[in-house]
């Protein structure tokens, strides 16, 4: 089992700036790829940024590309968000996929980005 745990969300005006963090812990080493999805009211969950565990290769949505960059340090995985807009806002998740395809979810973190 893995157990994921998301911080750093919180208001922020437009054009600012902030950091999630998801720490994960339990059958961490067999982790092969860890990401960040969001999903505002009313849409449905979308992917925002993935990163391969081992290498570090990255892929992100077109609409943070430029934006947003995640980065990995151990077990825990990091998305530096800048220029934050107001579609920004939403809950984030962290997401981790086992070597096997298990998947796991964290409980959300919530971003909200005023005009």
């Amino acid at each position: 089992q893995v157990q994921l745990v998301e911080s750093g969300g919180g208001l922020v005006q437009a054009g600012g700036s902030l950091r999630l963090s998801c720490a994960a812990s339990g059958s961490t080493a067999s982790i092969s790829l860890m990401g960040w999805y969001r999903q505002a009211p009313g849409k449905e969950r979308e992917l925002v940024a993935t990163i391969i565990m081992d290498g570090g290769s990255t892929n992100y949505a077109a609409s943070v590309k430029g934006r947003f960059a995640i980065s990995r340090d151990n077990t825990k995985v990091y998305l530096q968000m800048n220029s934050l807009k107001p579609e920004d806002t939403a809950v984030y998740y962290c997401k981790a996929v086992r070597t096997w395809g298990s998947i796991y979810w964290g409980q959300g973190t919530q971003v909200t980005v005023s005009s």
